[in-house]
């Protein structure tokens, strides 16, 4: 690997670069399933929110829920992406045990949404990833295999719920790349609410295909598909397992087989699943029970009003209105909480200290208490009054940071704090100035050396002074105390 963000694997002479294309499927932010009026509240008792049309009962028939179809078209407008005035519902047909019709209904040649594009913030620069489509399709069930030693069990609550499946193109190169991919799209479909991008509760999971090619090659490589990962970490440990898979197999003179894949978290590796499907193996056909559905630009125009400001716009804001860095700005964006919390913060306090504070220790804590800034035990009301008594001068940095640890056991007012341990910090001229005489008076013997030329001295007084007030003493105003007094 190079210190970008590019992944290489080298065997003798041979430089291999791997090409990635994800194909994500995002649960649609909603409180009903695709075709029926079931719930998809998550955690329910197995087989609670089945209706007869999810269990494919004989005779029942789907009808489209509208505001799954509203939550297609938001998020293919954050894609930056065309929105379709007509596309069609496929039935896509295999057998899972866990999928009761022995079909899907997907979209296959004429999706919801076409292309689009997403702007990636990498270390050597921006990088811009093509969305090949999204598509609206339902869910499977799912199958349990740790229950019962003798039997698999099914489960039928998630069959039926909204799937967005956007297909990007094969343009990430790394690793880092897919990192930094998958958490931009959570981020902009947390923004639109359209999924709350939940990894743990299988509400965004992608399909990995991979393949290699010799650096300056223009073919892309024979792919593999890597089915069902569920967390960004297990992607990136995938492709790096299946990248060298291929290139030793290349090496050793063999043929790469286009198959689907399983990643074992636990073995670290892939194995085989089967060979890969082409699409006239699934006999896409339209669903006879569906019409092709039909969406005029004025529909398409009232969602564009409802847009809100997105990751990418909210970054160049930040930027030009509050002086903020790129990678300031960056940061403070990539999610919806944080950017909320942030602009919270500074609605009443300095944008610089607010910023160094909130990326600097909240993010510590936040990180080793393992919490989400929605959880933060430091509300933003808070942490804006103790960015500003430490802006008036009420507090030192330091004494900011003891104030802090006390907030961050309990939410309370840093005021209150204040007062009750007496913080407050020492910003009279006058008590400063007897405070350094008496430091003086008792240290001649290191004025005399002072003066005489060893300046680093200088750090021994602002300490002596800095021990004897308890920390307390406006570092600023002790520094030009200390100086003037020094020089006479």
């Amino acid at each position: 690997m190079s210190d970008k963000s590019e992944f290489f694997i080298t065997r003798d002479q041979n430089i291999y670069e791997v090409v990635i294309g994800l194909e994500v499927h995002a649960q649609v932010t909603s409180n009903s399933k695709l075709f029926s009026s079931s719930s998809t509240k998550f955690g329910a008792e197995p087989n609670t929110q089945v209706s007869l049309v999810d269990a494919a009962f004989p005779g029942m028939l789907p009808v489209i829920n509208e505001f799954c179809v509203k939550q297609a078209i938001k998020t293919g407008i954050g894609l930056k992406a065309k929105i379709n005035n007509k596309s069609v519902f496929d039935r896509k047909n295999y057998f899972y045990a866990d999928l009761p019709q022995g079909y899907q209904i997907s979209q296959y040649k004429y999706p919801i949404v076409g292309e689009g594009m997403v702007t990636l913030d990498m270390p050597e620069g921006q990088k811009k990833v093509g969305i090949e489509r999204l598509h609206l399709e339902q869910d499977a069930g799912k199958s349990i295999h740790d229950i019962d030693p003798n039997s698999t069990l099914v489960d039928l609550n998630r069959s039926g719920v909204a799937l967005m499946e956007i297909v990007s193109k094969p343009d990430l190169r790394s690793p880092d790349e897919v990192n930094s991919y998958i958490k931009k799209l959570r981020s902009i479909m947390r923004y639109l609410g359209t999924c709350d991008g939940n990894m743990q509760e299988g509400s965004l999971r992608a399909d990995v295909n991979v393949s290699v090619r010799k650096k300056g090659s223009k073919d892309l490589g024979t792919r593999c598909e890597i089915k069902n990962v569920n967390s960004i970490k297990f992607m990136q440990m995938a492709i790096i397992y299946e990248a060298n898979r291929q290139v030793d197999l290349i090496e050793d003179g063999k043929k790469i087989d286009q198959e689907t894949r399983l990643f074992d978290t636990k073995k670290n590796e892939t194995r085989s699943m089967r060979s890969k499907e082409d699409a006239h193996d699934y006999r896409y056909f339209p669903d006879p029970d569906l019409l092709p559905l039909e969406i005029d630009d004025e529909y398409i125009n009232k969602i564009k009003l409802e847009i809100p400001e997105l990751p990418d716009e909210k970054k160049k804001r930040f930027i030009d209105k509050f002086n903020l860095t790129p990678y300031e700005a960056t940061i403070l964006v990539s999610d919806i909480e944080t950017s909320k919390y942030f602009e919270e913060v500074i609605k009443d306090s300095d944008v610089k200290l607010s910023t160094n504070w909130i990326t600097g220790e909240l993010f510590a804590l936040l990180n080793e208490k393992g919490l989400d800034i929605s959880d933060s035990p430091i509300s933003s009301k808070n942490l804006s009054k103790l960015v500003n008594f430490i802006k008036d001068g009420t507090i030192s940095g330091k004494i900011a940071k003891t104030i802090f640890e006390i907030m961050a056991e309990k939410d309370e007012d840093p005021e209150k704090i204040i007062n009750e341990k007496g913080l407050k910090q020492e910003s009279n001229p006058e008590e400063l100035e007897k405070l350094i005489d008496q430091i003086l008076n008792d240290n001649q013997d290191k004025v005399t050396e002072y003066k005489s030329g060893k300046d680093k001295l200088f750090g021994f007084f602002v300490g002596q002074a800095m021990k004897v007030s308890g920390g307390k003493a406006n570092p600023k105003l002790l520094n030009e105390i200390l100086k003037t007094k020094l020089t006479k």
